[in-house]
């Protein structure tokens, strides 16, 4: 039998813990809130209109030349409506450089059968690092396009060939299983229009496309995903972009540019040293690279996000590879949080080092552990009496009530501000799983988080294999 300062002290304890979980829970939400405000702010006041046919012809003809970056790895079932949709923007000046990273698949094939490509030479300064290069494809009758055959060295590797042989002055890295609208460009390319000197990288953003109907490269119907994970990460995607990433943007403090679809300044990139080797999260540790740099060397800058450029994607359908990406996603933020920790409530960084780093701290390194304890022990307390009950259903409130409420405000917002599904149905569906990806689809990731923390921790190298099912055609 335990004695009463025992038990006393087990009460005590137990009570602090609840009360850490349950103040990072309201801080996390709070967070949240105030980024879904911003956003909803941001998007009353600048509501994306459809722009007269005039104003698009000045904007293409003063447009700069821009290279199309896709790094290829085992992409095969993909590469080829990727590229043809590229080749199909419509964007004055472009090139497409399609980077095999040394792929064990048919994806060098399928590229050289579906656009006649040749090996070719070509000139370039090798201004950043990468594994070597094994050949250079081009095609007579597809100008636009080269593919670059190298010696494997992952995605980040790929970014840089890509950034030697490319000439333009601005590139836009754009993953192999993505496609983006016609006139996406466009759209992402105008801050750097509108500011030309300070502006160093904008994102666009990434909606699903599982369930969508793709002709010649080319979404021509819009549909939710018929399986529960993807239309949960439909809400998710939805959530980081128009809320996070626009709300992040207006308060300068933008820390990550979509690997899937983002335009960044070459003479920027070089001059961090281009992606930088050893790290999956290569599109979040490029812009605070940026960001560090800029800030170090006293230059002025900016860093945007915009919402009406749209890539569509290919997310996870089953556990396992969505796992995979968590796992990853949360190491790259790791990997990227702690080799610019000097940033961290540094005045020196601006509102980077002092929202942003402030932010990742928070829900990056702290939260996922803390919350994935507070599922076990809280509910364990209460069982055993140890807790009373209001502690319970704080932690209960924090964990699912708030959660509900930001997905279908962010719901809410997008259907007022942007209007991206079609159909009633469509957002009554989306609605029921902002609701239902609170229960156990948000504790899942974040037990994929805390292998992702464990990984990091013991210095886990590698990817992992993605199976990509390929787009689904008209």
């Amino acid at each position: 039998m335990l004695g009463d300062e025992t038990v006393r002290a087990l009460i005590v304890g137990a009570r602090d813990f609840a009360v850490v979980v349950i103040g990072v829970g309201l801080a996390e939400n709070l967070l949240y809130f105030v980024q879904l405000s911003v956003a909803g702010w941001t998007l009353s006041r600048h509501a994306p209109r459809k722009r007269p046919a005039t104003r698009w012809r000045i904007a293409a003809e003063i447009s700069p030349p821009i290279a199309l970056l896709v790094p290829a790895y085992n992409e095969e079932a993909t590469i080829v409506e990727n590229v043809r949709s590229l080749r199909a923007l419509q964007y004055p000046s472009f090139e497409v450089i399609v980077v095999n990273d040394g792929s064990t698949d048919a994806t060098l094939p399928t590229l050289i059968e579906a656009f006649d490509l040749k090996p070719m030479t070509r000139g370039y300064e090798p201004a950043v690092e990468h594994r070597p290069i094994r050949g250079l494809y081009g095609s007579s009758r597809y100008a636009n396009l080269l593919v670059v055959d190298k010696e494997n060295g992952g995605k980040s590797d790929a970014l840089n060939a890509g950034i030697n042989l490319s000439r333009a002055p601005m590139f836009c890295a754009v993953d192999a299983d993505s496609i983006l609208e016609a006139d996406s460009l466009l759209r992402a390319v105008q801050p750097f229009v509108d500011e030309p000197e300070r502006m160093a990288a904008v994102g666009g953003t990434v909606r699903v496309a599982n369930g969508c109907r793709v002709r010649a490269g080319r979404i021509v119907s819009v549909a939710l995903p018929n399986k529960l994970l993807p239309l949960l990460q439909t809400i998710e995607y939805l959530r980081a972009f128009l809320i996070g990433r626009l709300a992040w943007s207006e308060m300068q403090s933008l820390t990550i540019v979509s690997g899937a679809f983002g335009i960044i300044r070459r003479s920027v990139a070089v001059a961090v040293g281009g992606y930088s080797h050893g790290t999956v999260g290569e599109d979040l540790e490029i812009i605070v690279k940026i960001h560090r740099y800029m800030r170090e060397h006293r230059v002025d800058y900016a860093v945007r996000f915009v919402p009406e450029p749209v890539c569509w994607t290919e997310v996870p359908e089953s556990p396992r590879m969505l796992g995979r990406q968590r796992i990853r996603w949360q190491r790259g933020a790791l990997e990227t949080f702690f080799k610019h920790a000097r940033m961290a409530l540094n005045p020196r960084y601006g509102r980077v080092g002092l929202l942003a780093f402030s932010h990742a701290l928070l829900i990056d390194v702290l939260a996922p552990p803390i919350e994935v304890v507070g599922y076990v022990f809280i509910p364990a307390f209460w069982a055993f009496g140890i807790l009373d009950v209001d502690y319970l259903v704080a932690f209960l409130a924090v964990t699912f009530t708030y959660g509900v409420f930001l997905s279908v405000g962010a719901l809410v917002l997008a259907e007022i501000e942007l209007r991206r599904f079609p159909r009633a149905r469509d957002t009554l569906v989306l609605a029921a799983a902002a609701v239902a990806e609170n229960f156990g689809y948000r504790q899942l990731n974040n037990i994929w988080r805390i292998i992702g923390l464990w990984r990091y921790l013991r210095r886990t190298q590698g990817w992992g294999p993605m199976k990509r099912i390929g787009f689904r055609q008209a």
